[in-house]
């Protein structure tokens, strides 16, 4: 909460921010990233050359000043954005840095418009932002019992190819302790150096059930771009590891989490890389609850882009109400569905009654949540996850 006399200069924001966020926070990183080189092993610099990274500062800025007093609107997007920086290891003592040069940039950017007050009126908004993300994160690592910055040493046991493109990674503690415990839907940030000693995190959902004795992440081969692709490190995953290599990953965070306990019937939809929790979610109610009635559709561009198909044909056999569609964009494989995933096409649950998660692109998730809401389905009952600026769309 901020205070009456900054109020009015954070509500005159919200256009100012509209208008010229990218400008500020492409300075912010810039200025940031002069000063402080060490922290560009904490961003994805694949987001940086690209933009996204400086989007997605620049509508956190926007949707922060738009909902200031809207803590419904804006408690999951914080959780999401703590589970993020704790997976990378923020620390308290990161966020005067990265508040001295944001208050910069706003200031450099606006000009003779970046009048005192407003400076004073965002210098509170950020301590008070600042204050809610440290209190949340310091809880965080201490309720996982964990050092900022902690990851542990894994030893690959299996890489399977699962499709074109998407390679799954097992691994186990190389100290043979005990996993750490997670849930379907939570990732890990698994770390790279490169060649030249560049070091970056990249996060990725882990993609079996907790209650085996492994886990496993399934990592998407990304075009590259520019000095740094912006698949950095799943391309080098994809390039080095092999069986018997050892991994250096996080402790599992993310607050995404189907509901994989209970005896109610629950629907996952997917398109892509995004299979890759809803195969966690699957899994675990494979293993914990195989009676329970599930939905589990799925869109990808073809068969030969259709991870996880192994998976999915194992929990068929072990799971007598669930019920699988498959929608391919090209091809005519044999029990798949032509063309986008569409409502219509899938089979009918009570709308009032059921959770719906979903994971995949922006458009695709957007599509079928729009859909759901128009037939009936309360926005409480859909949960999706998301990164990066799509966190905010629903909030711009």
């Amino acid at each position: 909460m901020i205070s009456a006399a900054s109020r009015p200069y954070i509500d005159a924001s919200v256009p100012v921010l509209r208008q010229h966020g990218p400008a500020i926070t492409t300075t912010f990183y810039a200025n940031m990233f002069r000063a402080h080189p060490e922290l560009r092993n904490l961003f994805n610099m694949g987001n940086q050359a690209s933009g996204v990274q400086q989007q997605s500062l620049a509508s956190a800025l926007f949707a922060y000043a738009a909902n200031i007093d809207n803590a419904a609107a804006l408690g999951p997007v914080v959780s999401r954005i703590v589970h993020k920086h704790v997976s990378v290891g923020l620390t308290a003592a990161h966020y005067p840095i990265v508040g001295f040069h944001l208050l910069g940039a706003i200031k450099s950017t606006l000009g003779d418009a970046a009048v005192d007050p407003l400076m004073k009126a965002w210098e509170e908004a950020y301590g008070s932002l600042a204050k809610l993300f440290i209190d949340a994160e310091t809880k965080m690592y201490a309720d996982a019992g964990i050092e900022a910055g902690y990851l542990r040493p894994m030893r690959v046991t299996e890489v399977v190819q699962e499709s074109e493109n998407v390679l799954s990674i097992r691994f186990v503690p190389q100290d043979g302790e005990p996993l750490p415990p997670f849930k379907a839907g939570q990732y890990v940030s698994v770390e790279a150096i490169f060649d030249d000693g560049f070091r970056q995190l990249r996060q990725y959902s882990l993609s079996d059930a907790h209650g085996v004795d492994s886990m496993r992440i399934s990592v998407k081969r990304e075009e590259g771009n520019d000095n740094i692709p912006a698949g950095a490190v799943s391309n080098w995953l994809h390039r080095n590891v092999e069986a018997g290599d050892i991994l250096q990953v996080s402790y599992p965070f993310g607050d995404f989490l189907p509901d994989t306990e209970s005896d109610e019937p629950v629907v996952l939809l997917s398109a892509g890389v995004g299979i890759t929790p809803m195969i966690g979610a699957l899994n675990r109610i494979a293993l914990v609850n195989p009676q329970r009635r599930v939905i589990f559709a799925h869109a990808a561009r073809c068969p030969e882009h259709h991870p996880h198909q192994r998976d999915i044909a194992a929990a068929k056999a072990r799971m007598p109400n669930l019920e699988v569609v498959i929608f391919h964009e090209q091809g005519n494989a044999p029990g798949t569905l032509p063309g986008f995933m569409d409502l219509a096409r899938l089979p009918k649950w009570p709308r009032s009654e059921t959770n719906v998660y979903m994971c995949g692109p922006l458009p695709f998730m957007q599509a079928q949540w729009n859909a759901l809401l128009e037939d009936g389905a309360p926005a409480s009952r859909l949960h999706r996850e998301v990164f990066g600026p799509d966190l905010l769309d629903n909030l711009l």
